[in-house]
């Protein structure tokens, strides 16, 4: 357990739950960068990670609390970024292991952008992501305007990041943001049903697979037959392609220890 963090391992799947209830899990600068460190400790002794939130909340942006009382050009939020949310976006980029998000409540400003994050995402009914920034003149940040621009197009992403409203589950998943939507007490159940499926999986080739999705977003048709080609070569020499072609061959599940 870490100040800000619950961290549960079971069965190859590490959940690790923000556990701030009296801030609906607001993030700090420090415990961006306690998470981070989780994700990747997590990421080598698991074969899939699930992040959520604690009670009411996934999370509900960064914690403004001791910032009431600022004036003008005392808050460097950019350097808040540099040291703390935009590294911990690079760790979940480029985590070895899928990552499930399970989004309960609100996911608002820099929680909204670790749970687009997520591999798989699922969310539950009464929960909603929020780009606030707006309201309190900023930008959205932790790489929203990137991922919104490609999840739901540059259009319905200038929807909520100029007006700043909430956009319900329901409407998320119509807008390609989410995997799925389920009821409320089910959010990690069935996050939770599908770490388990991805467990059992070939966790290497899942791992390539997720880094090719994410780096699609920014390269080039060669560069991306280049990147397929080069994880191809890595997932056809690990024992799990053996074991693959062994069960199709005998025609039993294979068993990708």
């Amino acid at each position: 357990m870490t100040d800000g963090l619950k961290i549960e391992t079971s069965q190859g799947v590490t959940t690790i739950a923000l556990d701030d209830p009296k801030t609906l899990n607001a993030l700090t600068p420090q415990l961006a960068i306690s998470l981070g460190q989780a994700l990747e400790d997590a990421a080598k002794s698991s074969r899939v990670i699930i992040l959520t939130g604690s009670s009411r909340a996934f999370c509900s942006g960064a914690n403004l609390q001791n910032r009431t009382t600022a004036k003008p050009g005392d808050i460097d939020a950019g350097s808040s970024l540099d040291q703390a949310y935009n590294p911990l976006m690079m760790v979940i980029r480029n985590l070895d292991v899928p990552l499930i998000t399970a989004i309960n409540g609100p996911a608002a400003g820099i929680g909204a952008s670790i749970a687009m994050a997520g591999d798989i995402i699922i969310a539950g009914e009464s929960s909603y992501f929020l780009e606030a920034f707006c309201h309190i003149g900023l930008v959205p940040d932790g790489g929203a305007t990137w991922m919104l621009v490609r999840n739901v197009g540059r259009v319905r992403a200038a929807e909520m990041a100029l007006l700043g409203e909430k956009i319900p589950a329901p409407q998320a998943f119509d807008w390609g943001m989410v995997t799925r939507v389920v009821q409320d007490d089910a959010v990690l159940t069935t996050a939770n049903e599908f770490a388990n499926r991805l467990a059992n999986g070939p966790t290497h080739a899942l791992g390539l697979m997720r880094k090719l999705l994410w780096a699609a977003g920014d390269a080039s048709f060669q560069d991306q037959l280049n990147g397929e080609r080069d994880a191809q070569a890595s997932a056809g020499k690990h024992p799990h392609f053996a074991e693959g072609v062994a069960a199709f061959l005998a025609k039993r599940k294979a068993n990708f220890e």
